[in-house]
C-alpha cells in the first residue's frame, strides 16, 4: 500500500522517520543507477523517509547520487564515515557529499565503533568528533549519531558525548547473549533516559554464516527468509522503542519486510520472551570479530 508505513520520533531531532529505513548497503556492488534508482521511488511510494548509507558501502553512494539529487527534499539523509582522525573524516564528509549529489547531510555518524580504543580515538584530540562539529557548525550536518554492534562501548560513547542517534542490533538473538556487548537492552534504557534516538538494525538476523556456506543473500549474516518469520522479527524489533529500522542489504528481502511494517502490531511481551529463550545458545553478531567483519547494515 503507498505511503502506508507508520513513522516515529527520531528522539529530540524533530524529525518522524519511517519504522522502516532504506538501507544503502542493498546495493554495494550496483552497476545500474535506473535500477537503484527504481527501488529508492518504491521505497519513497510506500513512505521510506529515512535514508541510510556509507561510502563503506561499495558503489551505493555513486549508485544513489542522481536519486538523491532528484528526491532529495523528501529524504532525510543519513551517512557515516569509519574515520576517526579530524582531517580524515573531515575529506571523506566531502566525498560522500560529492558522491551523492547533495549539499548537506540531515544526520552524520561515527560507523562501527567497535572498542574502548575506537571510540577514544574518536572523541579524543584531534578525532573525527571535531570534524563532525565543523560540518555541524558549518551547515553541512544537522545531527551527529554513533553506529556499531559492541553494546557496552556504545553506552559509554552517548554517556560521554551527546549524540542525538545511536544504532546497533536489536534482534532476538542479541537479547539472548547476556554479554554486555550483546545485550542491547541496557543501552536502549539509557538511549531513551538521555533523548539520544535508537535506530536498530539486523532485526531480521538468523546468526553468522555458517563456515563454508553458500550465501545465498548479500547480507553479511545469514537472514531469516521465510515471510512469516520475517514478520515476526520485525515485530519484536519494532516493539521496542526503536525510532526506526533499516532494511536488510539485500533488496529480494524488502517486500516481505515492507508487507510486515505496512500491518505491524506490537509483539505481545509472551510471544517476545519466547522468541528471546528460543534463541538462548545462538551465535550472535559478531563482536570480538568486529574490526574483520564487513559492515554491511
Amino acid at each position: 500500500m503507498a505511503d502506508s508505513l507508520p513513522r516515529r520520533s527520531l528522539g529530540g531531532t524533530g524529525h518522524e522517520s519511517s519504522v522502516l529505513a532504506f538501507g544503502g548497503a542493498a546495493f554495494w556492488a550496483a552497476t545500474d543507477d535506473g535500477l537503484v534508482g527504481a527501488a529508492v521511488e518504491d521505497a519513497l511510494a510506500r513512505g521510506v523517509n529515512h535514508f541510510d548509507v556509507a561510502p563503506s558501502y561499495g558503489a551505493a553512494e555513486t549508485r544513489l547520487g542522481p536519486a538523491v539529487a532528484q528526491h532529495r527534499a523528501r529524504m532525510f539523509l543519513a551517512c557515516k564515515t569509519q574515520e576517526r582522525r579530524q582531517t580524515k573524516a573531515r575529506d571523506e564528509l566531502h566525498r560522500s557529499l560529492e558522491r551523492l549529489r547533495t549539499d548537506r547531510f540531515d544526520l552524520y555518524q561515527a560507523h562501527a565503533v567497535s572498542d574502548a580504543y575506537d571510540l577514544e580515538r574518536l572523541l579524543g584530540p584531534r578525532g573525527a568528533i571535531h570534524a563532525f562539529e565543523e560540518a555541524r557548525a558549518a551547515g553541512l550536518v544537522r545531527f551527529l549519531g554513533i553506529t556499531g554492534h559492541h553494546c557496552a562501548v556504545l553506552r559509554a560513547a552517548i554517556e560521554r558525548y551527546p549524540f542525538d542517534t545511536v544504532m546497533f542490533p536489536v534482534n532476538p538473538i542479541q537479547a539472548a547473549d547476556p554479554r554486555p556487548a550483546t545485550d542491547y537492552r541496557p543501552l536502549l534504557a539509557t538511549a531513551l533516559a538521555r533523548g539520544v534516538a535508537p535506530i536498530g538494525i539486523k532485526a531480521i538476523a538468523k546468526g553468522p554464516w555458517p563456515n563454508g556456506a553458500v550465501r545465498t543473500y548479500t547480507t553479511w549474516y545469514e537472514p531469516h527468509d521465510d515471510p512469516r518469520v520475517i514478520e515476526e522479527r520485525l515485530r519484536f524489533t519494532l516493539s521496542h522503542p526503536v525510532a526506526t529500522t533499516v532494511l536488510p542489504s539485500d533488496t529480494r528481502l524488502w517486500p516481505a519486510c515492507f508487507a510486515a511494517a505496512e500491518r505491524f502490531t506490537p509483539l505481545p511481551e509472551t510471544e517476545s520472551d519466547r522468541l528471546i529463550r528460543a534463541a538462548a545458545g545462538s551465535a550472535p553478531l559478531y563482536v570480538e570479530s568486529m574490526k574483520l567483519a564487513l559492515q554491511a547494515y
